[in-house]
């Protein structure tokens, strides 16, 4: 079959976003891999995939596929260019749009000076839920601990345990630039203690309020930018006592920020998003 797709980026991590509504869409993930392919398909870290809501109350569904074709809950950065999709393409007329998700549904928004805003919902930090299994760790496994000691190559690293309606493992670093992101990010990726794999971040504080983060992402290895990796820093951070919100965030692609009050408030992501150019390609 042809199938008609639209790459885009925000913030550099990119994607082949695909209308479902207007195409049937059923590909194995094999077929998920050779799109995201970055010499024989594609080239994407994600592929994003725009159907029908299956409820009333809500305006689409979103479904991510990873650069390894599973299926995934949550991408920060793809809901951005999911809005602006949806918004160049006339399927919507809305500058807010409630999107359902595999972890729930997001209400992004798109604002006047271009750039969009994602209410990504609150942050869960209970070990349980994330999940992350705290078992014989120092802690309370259901409580809202910042921080749990990680085993690995050969060492200890202290990470606070996040979801973002996917995990995030989030550490503190003194250097981005010479962090052991592409050693160590496939060793937390894959963690024991983390049962369905887990996003791996490595913070640099610049001031309270600006980091500099890099993240190996579960499924897509480094990316050059992560938008549910940029709000589980800035959770992490905030909940250290290392931020204060609103946080600008320097991604290898750009910047992002993000805004939280703490508690059970919703985390707001805002950034660009950017329309490369529109394909089609046999599958």
């Amino acid at each position: 079959m042809k199938l008609k797709f639209t790459k885009m980026h925000g913030a550099g991590n990119d994607f082949v976003v695909i209308d479902a509504i207007n195409q049937q869409i059923e590909f194995t993930p094999a077929q998920w891999q050779f799109l995201a392919d970055r010499r024989f398909g594609v080239g994407a870290d994600q592929m994003l995939v725009v159907e029908k809501a299956s409820s009333a109350n809500v305006d689409f569904r979103y479904r991510i596929y990873n650069a390894d074709g599973g299926e995934v809950e949550q991408c920060g950065n793809g809901a951005r260019a999911f809005v602006k999709f949806v918004t160049d393409k006339g399927l919507t007329d809305k500058r807010a749009i409630k999107v359902e998700t595999m972890s729930g549904i997001i209400e992004p928004m798109l604002e006047t000076d271009g750039r969009i805003t994602v209410n990504m919902g609150a942050p869960i930090l209970q070990a349980t839920r994330v999940p992350f299994d705290a078992h014989g760790l120092q802690g309370k496994p259901e409580a809202n601990d910042t921080l749990w000691p990680l085993d690995i190559n050969g060492k200890t690293i202290w990470i606070s345990a996040v979801s973002m309606g996917n995990p995030h493992a989030v550490q503190v670093v003194d250097d981005v630039a010479s962090a052991a992101v592409n050693t160590d990010g496939p060793l937390i990726e894959r963690h024991p203690r983390f049962p369905n794999r887990v996003n791996a971040g490595f913070m640099q504080v610049i001031n309270r309020h600006h980091i500099k983060l890099r993240v190996f992402e579960r499924g897509a290895g480094e990316t050059l930018a992560c938008g549910t990796g940029t709000c589980a820093a800035v959770v992490a951070g905030i909940n250290r006592g290392l931020l204060d919100s609103p946080v600008k965030v320097e991604a290898r692609g750009g910047e992002l920020s993000i805004a939280w009050a703490g508690g059970a408030t919703p985390v707001l992501l805002t950034g660009p998003a950017v329309s490369v150019f529109e394909g089609e390609i046999d599958i």
